[in-house]
């Protein structure tokens, strides 16, 4: 009876592990952020951006930059601004990955 019942169980766990294996992403797959502290980078990723202007200037606050303002979101999905930033004013932007860019 024990024998039986082993195999059961195994036949169980193999077609569950199949079943979970043949689930397919369709269409662009674009991976939540990962991270809450915005990374430098030299160039923002274009795609849609769902920060509000309020989270984007809050990342832009927490990778250093003061006083940002002028916020908007441009044609390519980046919110792009004004901060200061050791004593300079630069133009910031974020992408939607939430990767901060300064020129």
């Amino acid at each position: 009876m024990t024998v039986r019942t082993l195999m059961a169980c195994g036949a169980m766990l193999l077609a569950s592990s199949a079943v979970a294996q043949t689930a397919t992403h369709t269409g662009a797959h674009n991976p939540a952020v990962k991270s809450t502290t915005a990374a430098p980078v030299a160039a923002p990723a274009n795609g849609a951006n769902s920060f509000t202007q309020d989270q984007a200037r809050g990342r832009l606050t927490k990778a250093g930059y003061r006083n940002v303002s002028a916020l908007t979101k441009d044609k390519d999905g980046v919110w792009r601004g004004t901060g200061i930033r050791a004593g300079k004013t630069v133009r910031v932007g974020l992408d939607y990955k939430g990767n901060v860019t300064a020129r």
